[in-house]
């Protein structure tokens, strides 16, 4: 079969439209793969911005939601106290913590995000406290609920495992529990029912001691001095450690006295929710004590502060060495006339105080030695986020191109204000 022959034009026509054919098809996916690179550098810009928020967001949350914990109570230490030997022996020192006022919220005034963040940071200082500082006891000065006196058995039941939760401790730690008038009411609220509720989970004991060291716990609330039972009971119970208080420092041998066991010798500590009686706040001074313009306010009593009365019973009863107590939410410290001081503690909630702390006690038989532990500031935490707010969005304008556009804009504001 005979081939069929082409001119030299024919041939050079059907070679120039092969070329072209494949120039066009290399040029066209020269152009796809362009396309597609200039697809993926955006896909890949967006996911490392992605990352770079992720990355940030984490690390702010973990700051001031864990590690902040951890960073301001490192600062906080024991203070020391003078121990003397005995047989041989250095006395024992006591590590005792004193918190009051953390007033968990309740079904009825509290919002589910306020009660979610409240409770978190009173959990995660108290459990950054009890692993830094191991404390033997943990004593609660009143207030632990907000709305104890108005609480349902179902609510005071969830109120409690909140509770339990947020301050859950080892067997190695000793928590003890006073009563507050948020607890079980004012006096004109006050029930058995509320008082033997409270009672059951927390415990009715009423004289403690640890290390040679005693504290009488006193319901506040029960000192109104009006004879009503729950008074009456209050007095009675009181009365009866005073006289143990002063059988421990009696010779052996009398008979009243060697019935029963002996407390140590040694002064009692005072815990209670109401402060003894004092006219106003006004010789308080520091960074946590009432503002300048509460400070001059009076005092009224039975309500902000105990009685004149009660507050001399208490003291002729028990000769305390030192008092604590709590309600005021703010800190102060004041001597009783006889020299007795008295440490009120601010309350241990962001929701009463934007520096809430605790006390910290090194006690023993004889001395005792006090220093307060501050918790992280609620404006630092805020601040933090607030400025990482503002790098986020920094970091998202300088993604899109828009942050010199911005700058430009309010260099041309500021320019113009100046002119006017």
């Amino acid at each position: 079969m005979q081939m069929p022959t082409w001119s030299l034009g024919t041939q050079l026509g059907l070679g120039v439209a092969f070329f072209k054919s494949n120039f066009w098809a290399g040029d066209m996916a020269l152009l796809r793969w362009g396309l597609r690179r200039q697809n993926f550098h955006p896909l890949r810009r967006r996911r490392a911005l992605l990352l770079k928020l992720t990355v940030v967001v984490i690390s702010v949350l973990l700051f001031c939601e864990y590690f902040i914990y951890y960073l301001v109570l490192f600062r906080c230490g024991w203070p020391e106290v003078k121990t003397l030997a005995h047989g041989g022996s250095q006395e024992p020192v006591l590590k005792a913590m004193f918190l009051a006022d953390t007033h968990l919220l309740g079904e009825i005034r509290g919002h589910w995000l306020d009660k979610l963040r409240r409770e978190w940071q009173m959990e995660r200082a108290f459990q950054t406290a009890l692993w830094l500082l191991q404390p033997e006891v943990v004593f609660i000065l009143g207030d632990i609920f907000d709305e104890g006196k108005w609480s349902s058995a179902q609510a005071w039941a969830d109120d409690v495992q909140r509770f339990q939760r947020m301050f859950r401790h080892g067997s190695q730690v000793q928590l003890k529990v006073v009563i507050g008038n948020h607890d079980v009411g004012f006096h004109y609220q006050m029930s058995k029912y509320r008082t033997k509720r409270f009672e059951k989970v927390f415990g009715s004991e009423r004289l403690f001691s640890l290390k040679g060291v005693n504290f009488v716990m006193v319901n506040s609330v029960a000192m109104e001095g009006d004879g009503c039972a729950i008074c009456s009971e209050e007095e009675a119970e009181l009365r009866e450690i005073s006289r143990k208080l002063n059988c421990s420092q009696e010779v052996p041998g009398s008979n009243q006295c060697d019935r029963e066991p002996r407390l140590p010798l040694s002064a009692p500590v005072l815990l209670q929710h109401y402060p003894l009686y004092r006219a106003s706040d006004a010789n308080c001074s520091g960074e946590d004590a009432a503002p300048p313009e509460e400070r001059n306010v009076p005092f009224e009593e039975k309500y902000d502060v105990l009685s004149r009365e009660a507050s001399q019973k208490l003291l002729w009863w028990l000769r305390p060495r030192l008092v604590l107590s709590g309600h005021t939410h703010s800190a102060c410290e004041v001597h009783h006339p006889g020299g007795t001081p008295e440490v009120s503690v601010p309350s241990f909630s962001w929701r009463n105080r934007n520096n809430p702390s605790f006390i910290m006690g090194s006690l023993t038989s004889r001395d005792y030695a006090l220093s307060k532990c501050y918790l992280p500031y609620e404006d630092t935490v805020l601040t933090t986020y607030g400025a990482a707010a503002g790098f986020l969005m920094i970091l998202v304008l300088v993604h899109f191109d828009h942050l010199p556009s911005c700058f430009l804009c309010g260099w041309k504001l500021c320019r113009l204000h100046v002119r006017r």
